[in-house]
């Protein structure tokens, strides 16, 4: 591996190795090992093709081998080269302006550069383009505006590169070669995770299959990377940005000999480390297999909430008597568990991530049954989904009485209908919610109560049959 010598300029080699740890809030940490050959003494170093959207203030370079280095200054160039930023650094320039007329004729005009272009417009007649904003003004006096066709730069300005560059002035006690590394941060990367949950015949077990779903927008590739993953909610802040960032970045390293992704604890977060390496490509969504579990046990649940969106939007200030009693769109909502524990073929720490349900139909073709958003999940715990409303499990909740018995104290009776039109028995959860201080003078059934605002109902119903939940609450505020 060699580096390039340009009159005291050492432009480093591509990298020998990169890992890249992408976080799911939309940032990558970038790690590259790559071979330099200094000179004694002081001298620029030079890497290309780092991201575009790296962020200057958090880069660092150390070197690994061939003794220190001092960093005297570090710069990151980003100004490209393109159409615009040629002709913005070309004010007070000549230029030559090439038109192809109705005609057929080809004139050429040949002025100064007052003013560049604010946006370049392709025309659609071969290389014609408008520059929009430019202003020419011509050998012959002339002041051309906006005009259309095709310019020249007699001189190409200074100060443009073709690649995102990091720049260094360093003093180097020895010369010699060297490996070093360089990390930084970038943003525009991110991943998350989709699972599938497939039901089987009786809604009581389920596969589960997990993807992790990179999409990279930073403006570089990742060649043949080690690739981890942090699962967590780690906090950052969004200074004003500036250039500086100097000091160690590092990070565990270790051999995989499984080709899948293996997890850790990470401080209070968890690392996923794919155990081969792998290509992330700039402008690329890449999905990789995370997990894989056959016949868990899950728990289909059928729930009527009929104060749901009123608990949601009104909470502790809700006061009974307001006109917000009786909510009217009371939808039997389906819900599915499912524990992640080792007894239950699961108990891996769970990324947050879109979680889509399906079910094969009579003819074995898999249908989708609705899906749902799950957070970080650690092992041990339970994945509730709320897929969708029943069709054929309907509920009625209606306000039936309405007392007031002091300026702070009502009585209020709530009437829930349940129909099962299904040809097989369901069991359909009633919950209700009291405000303040309540208390249940009378009800139908015994009522459970969950927590202090809630409590639940449990109806089973035979096919075709209808049952009414009657209650009455007093409630003291």
């Amino acid at each position: 591996m060699l580096t390039l010598t340009i009159a005291g300029l050492i432009v480093a080699a591509a990298p020998q190795s990169v890992e890249i740890t992408i976080y799911n809030a939309n940032f990558g940490l970038v790690k590259e090992i790559r071979f330099i050959n200094l000179q004694q003494g002081r001298q620029e170093l030079r890497i290309e093709d780092v991201a575009e959207r790296i962020d200057p203030t958090s880069v660092t370079i150390r070197p690994l081998t061939g003794g220190p280095i001092e960093v005297l200054e570090q710069n990151y160039q980003y100004d490209l080269l393109s159409p615009e930023s040629i002709l913005a650094k070309s004010i007070g320039k000549r230029i030559r302006l090439r038109q192809l007329l109705d005609s057929g004729q080809l004139i050429t005009t040949e002025g100064v550069l007052l003013s560049a272009p604010g946006r370049v417009v392709n025309t659609g007649s071969g290389a014609m383009q408008t520059y929009s904003g430019l202003v020419l003004q011509t050998d012959d006096g002339r002041f051309i505006l906006n005009p259309t066709g095709t310019i020249e730069v007699l001189e190409l300005p200074e100060g443009l590169i073709s690649k995102p560059t990091l720049m260094w002035d360093i003093l180097a006690p020895t010369g010699g070669a060297r490996n070093i590394e360089l990390a930084y941060l970038t943003e525009n990367i991110t991943w998350s995770a989709d699972y599938v949950l497939t039901l089987s015949a009786d809604d009581t077990m389920a596969d589960l299959n997990g993807w992790v779903t990179i999409n990279n927008q930073s403006g570089a590739t990742y060649n043949n990377a080690t690739l981890k993953l942090v699962a967590g909610d780690v906090r950052r802040i969004q200074p004003a940005r500036q250039f500086g960032g100097r000091g160690g970045v590092g990070m565990p390293e270790a051999a995989r000999a499984d080709l899948g992704f293996a997890e850790e604890t990470l401080f209070e977060y968890h690392l996923y480390t794919l155990g081969r390496p792998a290509t992330v490509r700039n402008r690329e969504t890449k999905q990789i297999s995370l997990l894989s579990a056959q016949g868990a046990t899950v728990t289909k649940r059928l729930v009527v909430e009929g104060q749901r969106s009123v608990w949601a939007g009104y909470g502790r200030s809700y006061h009974p008597g307001e006109g917000y009693a009786t909510d009217p769109n009371v939808k039997v909502n389906i819900l599915v568990e499912v524990t992640n524990s080792d007894q239950n073929r699961l108990g891996m720490p769970l990324p947050k991530g879109k979680v889509r349900v399906y079910k094969r139909d009579t003819s074995g073709q898999v249908q989708m049954l609705g899906e749902d958003q799950i957070d970080h999940t650690p092992r041990e715990e339970k994945i509730r989904l709320y897929i969708g409303d029943a069709f054929d499990v309907v509920a009625e909740r209606k306000r039936t009485s309405f007392r007031r018995i002091a300026s702070n104290v009502v009585e209020e009776t709530f009437e829930i209908t349940v129909r099962n039109r299904k040809k097989v028995a369901e069991t359909v959860e009633v919950i209700e919610h009291g405000w303040s201080d309540w208390e249940i003078v009378s009800e139908s059934q015994q009522s459970e109560k969950m927590d202090s605002n809630t409590f639940r109902y449990i109806v089973r119903l035979q096919p075709d049959e209808q049952k009414v939940v009657r209650y009455t609450i007093r409630t003291t505020w």
